[in-house]
């Protein structure tokens, strides 16, 4: 049974930095693509960060690159989001989700992703 469980979350103000980590359970961490997702209050779950093995590239969305940093340690099963300089509208339950057959036009899709974690609240406050 593959599992996702997130950790990290919580409070921070405006401008602090906070560290996500995923840690997956249940299959190959080494192989398919991972990805974080955030959804805030009465709005849809929007992609944050991805990352394939292939290639070794990383995705971004346009409202975190140069902020955020996506990261994997293969020998620990985890992979984290570095999230820096965070703003209140950064404020979110933040997923990760695990998928096989992802390729770079799909990376940014929620449907493509097959495995989901329980989600992480991020509060950012001004």
């Amino acid at each position: 049974q593959v599992q996702l469980v997130e950790s990290g979350g919580g409070l921070v103000q405006v401008g602090g930095s906070l560290r996500l980590s995923c840690v997956v359970t249940g299959r190959d961490f080494r192989r398919g693509a991972m990805g974080w997702f955030r959804q805030a209050p009465g709005r849809e779950r929007e992609f944050v960060a991805a990352h394939k093995p292939s290639g070794g590239a990383s995705y971004y969305a346009d409202a975190v690159k140069g902020r955020f940093t996506f990261s994997r340690d293969n020998a620990k099963n985890t992979a984290y989001l570095q999230m820096n300089s965070l703003k209140p509208e950064d404020t979110a339950v933040y997923y990760c989700a695990a998928g096989m057959g992802l390729i770079t036009s799909t990376v940014r899709n929620a449907a493509a992703y097959d495995y989901w974690g329980q989600g992480t609240q991020v509060t950012v406050s001004s």
